[in-house]
């Protein structure tokens, strides 16, 4: 592998501004419903950050196939550092961070993802050879979940503090020889600007010889948009199969941005511990997943695997909505971490195989704009007074699990076009 220290360092800068993100978007929406309570607020104005997400994420799909994948990343983190800074600056002179502010944090992170995630996987696949495209994406995941295992570890202590020397910590409790005092949010801001700055001196060191020589595209705006839009209609099955194997993530992201909190404080009626605590359960099955996918799906194709993942998500899903059980949630939570992970590397290596890395930023963009816009529907609904009420919030799951088995509808019919 001719670029292999690019790629530690790729995934060292992804991995240090990964981590504050986690505890960032771990605190925000518990800091809405169990301090704030105000969860159908937070979902209005959730949905108004994806609705302006949409346009971003096309656009940013332009830059990653215009501009050097290094400067973009170098970018976007010069953008964190500064809102989180500001933020955190401004809770430390005034003592709190006004909900607006603590609004602005997650909607820049949300618009961070937007165009991150495209340039990390185009990043990728620019200094990768063809020959080890499952292995990148492997090693990716592995990174990533690792990344977020230990933002859930953290978060959990920073979100609540412990009880004493007391804490509930995947459902064990653990007796420390100290205590910890509750961060408050200007202090896990400044934490969260601090990596972004560290990514930009570990972005800077990078140093590469592309795998992929491509042909820039330099016209207007609208007309490099245009060229991902025709690429995906001169293709119909990659659009198909680009957007129904999204579907898990679609859903998991609606749920742990916003469900997630309403299912553990309204209808669980458990506290920060068992929250955070999620996200380890859920990392466990995704870096199982990053390890052992390639070898679990061997003999099948890409398309059977991620039917196969997605029909597991749906039986999960509909236990989780029939129950009342935290071990239940612990174990939906690590089947999902499995499902999930193991659909995006198996999902991400099928569209390097058959998408030319200079319209890989622009085919993304699409992808994730549609990915959007199913997710805006979903915000909408569920932000309805209802379902945030109670233990109402089991009914999102079990629509959740007819969202994502009918879209495995196409891809089995389709299955043997596609492989």
């Amino acid at each position: 592998m001719q670029n292999r220290r690019a790629l530690t360092l790729l995934l060292a800068a992804n991995a240090v501004s990964g981590f504050a993100q986690g505890i960032s978007m771990l605190a925000i929406p518990w800091y809405f419903t169990h301090t704030l309570k105000q969860e159908s607020a937070f979902g209005i104005m959730y949905a108004v950050v994806t609705l302006g997400s949409m346009l971003w994420t096309l656009y940013a799909g332009t830059l990653i196939d215009r501009y050097p994948r290094k400067r973009v990343f170098q970018s976007i983190n010069v953008c964190g550092a500064l809102v989180l800074g500001g933020v955190a600056a401004t809770g430390y002179v005034t003592g709190d961070v006004p909900a607006l502010l603590v609004m602005l944090v997650f909607a820049a992170t949300i618009f961070i993802y937007g165009i991150h995630y495209p340039s990390l996987y185009a990043f990728g696949q620019e200094i990768t050879e063809k020959k080890y495209y499952g292995k990148i994406n492997s090693y990716l995941e592995i990174q990533g979940q690792a990344t977020m295992m230990l933002a859930g570890a953290v978060g959990a202590v920073l979100i609540n503090g412990t009880d004493g020397n007391h804490f509930n910590f995947m459902g064990i409790d653990l007796q420390l020889p100290f205590v910890i005092e509750r961060w408050s949010l200007q202090d896990i801001f400044l934490m969260d600007a601090c990596t972004y700055l560290l990514a930009i001196a570990l972005i800077s060191a990078i140093r590469y010889t592309p795998a992929v020589h491509n042909v820039v595209h330099t016209g207007s705006v609208w007309r490099r948009l245009r060229m991902g839009f025709d690429y995906l209609r001169a293709h119909p099955l990659l659009f198909l199969f680009g957007n129904m194997s999204y579907t898990i993530f679609v859903f998991l992201l609606i749920m742990a941005h916003l469900l997630q909190a309403w299912y553990v404080n309204n209808h669980l009626q458990r506290g920060a511990d068992v929250y955070a605590s999620l996200e380890i359960f859920y990392t466990i099955g995704a870096l199982f997943s990053g390890f052992f996918i390639r070898h679990l799906t061997a003999g099948k194709s890409k398309v059977q695997a991620v039917i196969l993942m997605m029909l597991v998500t749906v039986a999960g899903l509909v236990v989780t909505g029939l129950t009342r059980s935290v071990a239940v949630f612990f174990i939906f939570s690590l089947l999902i971490g499995v499902t999930n992970a193991g659909t995006r590397i198996v999902r991400t290596t099928y569209l390097f195989e058959h998408v030319p890395n200079n319209m890989m930023g622009r085919t993304n963009s699409v992808f994730n704009v549609i990915n959007i816009g199913m997710r805006l529907l979903f915000i909408l609904l569920f932000s309805i007074p209802f379902f945030s009420q109670g233990s109402n919030v089991t009914w999102t799951f079990l629509i959740g699990a007819v969202f994502i088995g009918a879209c495995a509808v196409p891809l089995i019919l389709k299955r043997k076009e596609m492989e």
